[in-house]
């Protein structure tokens, strides 16, 4: 060890300068850019165009691109310096299609195909260069990990597979293999040059009409009731009817001109380059050694090793001002030391290598590591395209698209959701919690994809009226939407992630059976309540809703609110509390996306639209004890409230609105009362018998009931039929979608929302397993738990085509293959005469 690190020390030393590089020579392209700067001038900017693109890199090139491909041919794309001069310019430009979920992997796909068509299209090379990708494991979790995205891959229609360590060996020469325990090869894999695509996405949307100004700074972003208008350059203004923001770096700054959040924060983000080195000859795949935090690939002869650390570097804003211009930070060798010492060890050759420089090029994150697309909540016609989380290049092209789809055509080409710009509580743009979280996040993108995993900074930041009561309690707490929720009671130490059985199985397995068999409470305090009223509030909810939201008050309506494709916006349930008074019950992550969707769509009705989320708490009292908890709390009028009914009681002399439904297939309410009463409330049903239970445990009861959520079986590519929901739609019409879902109902359309149990006890299904029939893939999972109530290892799934009830399938969890049996329906209790005893 002592030779390593004096071998180390020389390194360093040798090589190490000094030097703080504000300014870097541009790349020809950028040259270029800047030499014909005077001739793009020359044109005079518009006086309107329909979208104005704001920003030159990648995403902003393939959205103008896109826009005039769909016939917006007057967009304009502005930027202040130079085309990819902010980050686009210094990626490593890795182009990896698999991601964790179907449409992101389908979006890269596209950016593959699209990348490879602009050369025929321009005649301008991007630099493809198609050598494949190799993951390699050095833990046993790490392999398992690679064996599940090997898995996702085959579901995806992905080119990958397993190989051996002697095989990965043969596969990168210069590799240290000893502690290798196996691989994953993707061949399909490669990279491009940055610029060059950017060219070929510039020269393209010019041929089609669009104009390109660079040396046009945005000073500001003209709105007039809550809707962009134009945008205010230093040589003048020009009017819009959308701006699509693909400002990188300074995405927050420039989206808070319009009056928008943007929850993003840069990161320093390091690699070393090399120069040429012995056995480095043409190109070669790229190495993903994840367990050591690093990417590596052949760069002119040499070596590039970068490393996604496990705690970044923030940069405060105001750091990098207008002047950045193909800039780069100082070199901190201190900072990566330690992946340099990783690197060492994997690649020896390393020991002897000359180096070029540690490059340090700033990237914006995100809160939870996904780029933000779409239409913002606070601003009409502003979209974002921005926070691209250091894989803008292999996104740029299919995020592109997908930005241009949904301004021309009301939303993205398929669902995006886990992208869409309205997703973070407004808690998180905040300096202060992006400081903290954005640094971690950087280091999650070669994180083990553990079951339960939850992030540690920038945590406590929205606390549930219990949550005293929950943490007394030992409850393990998890984030959502920024809230703490419970997850699970009981904890003695901090559970050890695992991918098999987890450490809180059995701390699990009694609150299920504790709602079973007797009674437990369920927090669903921090899903979103907004207050519909006014005059027109039943006729504005008949065509946003395809519920049955006419009932009389006193009713409990479950409804989806669907898009002009007759496809998911969101699922909620309705409280009909007046005639002219419905509370909707969202979805916690669901509130910023819903309430938007309702305000745009709320002119010329005559209603108001309130969250009221933190004003009340919601208890869930459920399990066959729940009749005799309420009459012994005073609340015996509870009992008289019918099925899909809600009515008022005193609970402990606290007033108490019980609605009489279930999301975990046994009986009770969901209580709702008002916040500060929470704890007397929550306090006598404990007292009274009720076991506290988590959101672990109503997953599991949820799959066993087969009830479909959002995020999972239902979203913006699902309908009510293909879900099974379409005995919960209007068969009249006069709702948002309904002309859609009436021509599916014409086509045959049918669910394909199936119940899987597994044979294996001990089988850990997490969601997203492919489903094989016959020995091809036909779906895939979408939820998945231990079901308690059934004894057996559950899940619901999607399949593309119809499977009978009984019929036999396999499950691949990392490409080992489980027996499971198909239902149609629910697992457990399927009358579903239990929770309405």
């Amino acid at each position: 060890m002592h030779h390593r690190r004096q071998n180390i020390c020389y390194f360093f030393c040798m090589f190490t300068r000094s030097v703080f590089l504000c300014k870097v020579m541009p790349p020809k392209f950028a040259l270029n850019c800047i030499q014909h700067q005077d001739k793009t001038l020359a044109d005079p900017l518009p006086s309107h165009a329909s979208v104005i693109v704001i920003g030159g890199g990648i995403m902003g090139c393939s959205t103008l691109y896109h826009l005039a491909k769909m016939g917006v041919t007057d967009a304009v794309l502005l930027e202040r310096n130079a085309l990819t001069s902010g980050t686009t310019w210094h990626s490593a430009a890795q182009v990896r299609a698999l991601r964790h979920s179907r449409n992101l992997t389908r979006m890269i796909q596209y950016s593959v195909e699209l990348y490879s068509l602009l050369e025929k299209e321009t005649g301008q090379s991007v630099g493809w260069i198609q050598k494949g990708s190799l993951s390699i494991a050095t833990s046993p979790d790490r392999l398992t990990h690679i064996r599940r995205q090997e898995a996702l891959a085959h579901a995806y229609g992905i080119n990958a597979r397993s190989i051996s360590a002697e095989e990965a060996k043969e596969r990168w020469p210069l590799m240290n293999g000893n502690d290798v325990l196996g691989a994953v090869w993707s061949p399909d894999d490669g990279r491009v040059s940055p610029s060059d695509v950017c060219a070929a996405l510039a020269k393209a949307a010019k041929h089609l009409g669009a104009k390109l100004f660079e040396r046009t700074g945005v000073i500001g972003i003209l709105t007039e009731n809550g809707r962009v208008r134009g945008v205010e350059t230093a040589q003048g203004t020009i009017m819009c009817d959308a701006i699509a923001l693909c400002t990188g770096l300074w995405s927050r700054e420039v989206a808070a001109m319009a009056g928008a959040e943007v929850p993003a924060l840069a990161c320093e983000h390091f690699y070393l380059l090399t120069k040429p080195i012995d056995g480095i000859v043409g190109n070669t795949p790229t190495l993903s050694d994840h367990d050591s935090h690093l990417y590596i690939r052949d760069d002119s002869g040499g070596l590039l090793v970068g490393c996604f650390e496990p705690l970044g570097k923030p940069i405060a804003p105001g750091i990098l001002n207008e002047s950045f211009e193909f800039g780069l930070l100082p070199e901190d060798w201190d900072h990566f030391e330690p992946m340099m010492i990783n690197a060492l060890h994997r690649l020896p050759a390393l020991e002897s290598a000359e180096v070029k420089m540690l490059l340090n090029g700033p990237e914006s994150f995100t809160p939870d590591g996904t780029f933000m697309l779409g239409e913002t909540a606070e601003t009409r016609g502003l979209f974002l395209g921005c926070g691209m989380n250091s894989v803008g290049i292999a996104s740029g092209g299919g995020a592109g698209m997908n930005l241009a789809h949904c301004i021309v055509h009301g939303q993205t080409a398929y669902d995006l959701t886990e992208a869409d710009a309205k997703r973070f509580a407004p808690v998180f743009n905040n300096i202060e919690h992006l400081m903290a979280r954005a640094p971690e996040i950087l280091g999650t993108h070669y994180d083990i994809a553990y079951p339960g995993k939850q992030l540690r900074t920038a945590r406590d930041l929205r606390t549930l009226p219990l949550d005293r009561e929950y943490r007394e309690s030992r409850a393990h707490m998890g984030q959502f939407f920024g809230w703490e929720r419970p997850l699970y009671f009981g904890k003695l130490v901090e559970p050890v992630l695992r991918f098999d059985r987890p450490d809180w199985f059995q701390n699990v397995r009694a609150e299920v059976m504790a709602a079973h068999e007797r009674a437990a409470v369920f927090d669903a305090s921090p899903f979103g309540k907004i207050d519909v009223q006014g005059p027109d509030a039943e006729s504005f909810l008949l065509h946003v809703c395809a519920g049955h939201v006419a009932r009389a008050p006193g009713s409990v309506i479950y409804t989806a609110m669907l898009n002009e494709r007759g496809t998911f916006e969101s699922d909620l349930t309705a409280q009909r509390l007046a005639d002219d008074h419905y509370r909707l019950f969202v979805g916690t992550a669901a509130i910023k996306r819903d309430l938007a969707w309702l305000h745009r769509h709320s002119h010329g009705y005559d209603v108001t639209l309130q969250d009221v989320t933190e004003d009340y708490a919601v208890l869930g009292l459920m399990g066959p004890d729940s009749a005799r908890i309420v009459s012994e709390c005073g609340a015996r009028a509870l009992n008289e409230v019918a099925y899909f009914k809600h009515g008022t009681a005193q609970l402990v002399g606290r007033p108490v609105r019980g609605a009489r439904i279930s999301y975990v297939g046994e009986s009770g309410w969901e209580m709702t009362c008002r916040r500060e009463d929470a704890p007397e409330v929550y306090a006598a049903l404990v007292a009274a018998g009720a076991q506290p239970a988590g959101t672990f445990a109503q997953t599991s009861m949820r799959i066993e009931k087969g009830f479909c959520a959002m995020g999972h079986e239902l979203d913006g590519d699902v309908s009510p039929i293909a879900a099974g929901l379409d005995f919960a739609v209007r068969k009249s019409g006069g709702f948002i979608g309904a002309e859609a879902l009436e021509a599916g109902r014409a086509r045959g359309d049918v669910s394909h929302i199936i119940s899987l149990s597994l044979d294996d006890e001990s089988a850990v299904p997490l969601g997203h397993e492919p489903i094989y029939f016959k020995g091809r893939i036909l779906g895939q999972t979408s939820s998945c738990a231990f079901g308690f109530r059934v004894g057996k290892p559950v899940g619901l799934g999607h399949t593309r085509e119809q499977l009978r009830n009984g019929e036999r399938v396999q499950i691949d969890i990392a490409r080992q293959m489980h027996d499971a049996t198909v239902t149609i329906g629910p697992l457990f209790d399927p009358q579903s005469l239990r929770m309405k005893h």
